[in-house]
């Protein structure tokens, strides 16, 4: 697999607001995958959890990751992307969500009254698929 820098063409598609499913490791090492909203930006990526995931608890146990984006009007076009949760923090005031909420549906997050948790993936090996 290759390690970064990405291809131009595959940051331009990870720019864009594409399905994704992320990977964590549950304690027993099987795989626990969800489907997440995700942001690419200067080479990492953030993805913003509610603090109450299961998805959450594993980052924190072990912080190895994947997540693979799907093109959206192709979907045999993908980029899995390992890496490492590098930073976990509280999203104070909604900030992060909004940005991604406004990413994908061009409004702020609408669940107001629940915390929310940051996770910055530093990318480490990358994967991809299509024409």
């Amino acid at each position: 697999m290759p390690t970064p820098p990405l291809p131009a063409e595959l940051q331009e598609m990870l720019a864009k607001p594409h399905p994704s499913v992320i990977a964590t490791l549950r304690p027993d090492g099987s795989p626990h995958t969800t489907a997440t909203w995700y942001l690419w930006e200067d080479g990492r990526v953030l993805v913003n959890m509610d603090a109450g995931r299961k998805r959450l608890e594993y980052m924190r146990a072990d912080p190895r990751v994947s997540l693979t984006v799907l093109d959206g009007s192709d979907w045999y076009s993908h980029v899995s992307l390992l890496g490492r949760v590098v930073s976990l923090k509280d999203d104070e005031g909604l900030v992060d969500i909004d940005r991604i909420a406004r990413h994908y549906r061009g409004s702020d997050y609408p669940v107001r009254d629940r915390g929310r948790v940051s996770a910055w993936i530093e990318v480490q090996r990358w994967h991809a698929w299509g024409p």
